[in-house]
């Protein structure tokens, strides 16, 4: 089965929107998920000049590199701050992307009760208009207390919606909750639209993500239960290392190449 492979450009956080198009060019990927993360790595952003990002895009041209993904993370259940949400929306339309990605936020409401999935899904789908206007799906990554493919799949049952799916994380579903991905993956694998691969080392709460293949995520299991459902989402590679970060730029350069060689001994096609 063809996956289209990219890397998320969040693996080159600290490091500058230039040095992650030339080092994930240089590994062999065609694709890229950029970053637009608030208060985190901000390698593209709304505020930022039309003539830099029009730089920006530029660079990706030349790299021959395509940003099919802008991960632009937002409280989604914070209306107050939704504009946000809706520039970054702009945002990828103007790189020219198929796919946004957001987690859902922390789902309070303003007398700090929980939300109830049915409200979670009402205000998610006061977006879809936006959505549509831009020709955008939408993915829902498990992150925070949303951490399971299980209960994202709740929601976006509710919103129905194709312009709305899940975007599994491999390595979250642990981090957060404790829980197999694979286990997990069953149970939501009809709604899953496109994947970060993130490997792990270490249980719930520990900070540990290496390059693909040097972690516990069982991916060929992964893959398999993926094209045994006939599913052919989109993997974004997601390396974050531990909590103290890359060591350097080579580091990260590396860590990227070798995910490269590690899904390509896997039979994936670039």
């Amino acid at each position: 089965m063809n996956h289209m492979i990219a890397v998320n450009s969040n693996c080159y956080h600290g490091y500058s929107i230039e040095e992650a198009i030339d080092g994930i060019s240089s590994a062999g990927f065609h694709y890229i998920e950029l970053s637009a993360a608030k208060g985190w790595t901000e390698h593209i952003f709304p505020t930022m000049s039309s003539n830099y990002l029009n730089t920006v895009k530029g660079r990706l041209t030349h790299a021959g590199l395509v940003p099919f993904a802008m991960g632009g993370l937002c409280n989604l259940m914070d209306k107050e701050h939704i504009g946000d949400f809706l520039a970054n929306i702009r945002l990828a339309s103007f790189f020219g992307c198929d796919y946004i990605v957001s987690s859902i936020g922390e789902a309070q409401l303003k007398d700090q009760a929980a939300a109830s999935n049915e409200d979670v899904a009402e205000h998610i789908r006061e977006l879809l208009p936006y959505l549509e206007e831009y020709d955008l799906q939408l993915v829902l990554e498990n992150h925070g207390q949303y951490a399971t493919g299980q209960m994202i799949k709740s929601i976006v049952g509710l919103i129905d919606s194709p312009r709305v799916a899940i975007n599994y994380n491999t390595a979250n579903v642990i981090y957060f909750a404790g829980v197999n991905p694979l286990k997990d993956m069953k149970t939501c694998i009809d709604k899953i639209g496109y994947m970060h691969i993130k490997d792990k080392i270490g249980g719930r709460h520990e900070w540990n993500f290496p390059p693909l293949g040097q972690g516990t995520i069982n991916f060929p299991a992964i893959l398999d239960l993926l094209k045994k459902a006939d599913n052919s989402c989109p993997l974004s590679i997601e390396i974050e290392f531990t909590k103290t970060g890359s060591k350097d730029l080579l580091e990260v350069n590396r860590a990227v190449k070798t995910s490269y060689y590690f899904l390509q001994g896997l039979g994936l096609k670039f």
